[in-house]
C-alpha cells in the first residue's frame, strides 16, 4: 500500500505564498513520484488538476496558476507545490495524487 499525506495549507492574504508538501510512504515507486500531481477542489466544484510532473522532468500547469505555482520533488519521497501570488480564487482543498492514490487533502484559504 501507499500512503500520501499532504501538509502546509492554511490561511493567507491575497498576494501571499504557501508551500504544500506531499509525503509518500509505503510501497512507493519512482514512477509514482516522477508523475505525481497536485489537484484542488473548491466548494461546489469538481476536482481539477493544478500541476503535474511527468517522467523526464517535464511539468504541466493549469492556465490559472501558470507563472505562480511550481511543482517539484526532493529525494525524500516528497512532492512540493510552491504557491506564490495567491488569489482568493485559489481557495480550495489541495490533494496530491497518482492514479487511484490520494491523500486526505490540505485546506488553502486565501483572503482578499
Amino acid at each position: 500500500q501507499v500512503q500520501l499525506v499532504e501538509s502546509g495549507g492554511g490561511l493567507v492574504q491575497a498576494g501571499g505564498s504557501l508551500r504544500l508538501s506531499c509525503v509518500a510512504s509505503g510501497r512507493v515507486f519512482t514512477f509514482m513520484l516522477d508523475n505525481m500531481g497536485w489537484y484542488r477542489q473548491a466548494p461546489g466544484k469538481q476536482r481539477e488538476l493544478v500541476a503535474k510532473m511527468a517522467t523526464g522532468g517535464s511539468t504541466n500547469y493549469a492556465d490559472s496558476v501558470k507563472g505562480r505555482f511550481t511543482i517539484s520533488r526532493d529525494a525524500k519521497n516528497t512532492v512540493h507545490l510552491q504557491m506564490d501570488s495567491l488569489k482568493p480564487e485559489d481557495t480550495a482543498v489541495y490533494y496530491c495524487g497518482f492514479l487511484d492514490y490520494w491523500g486526505q487533502g490540505t485546506q488553502v484559504t486565501v483572503s482578499s
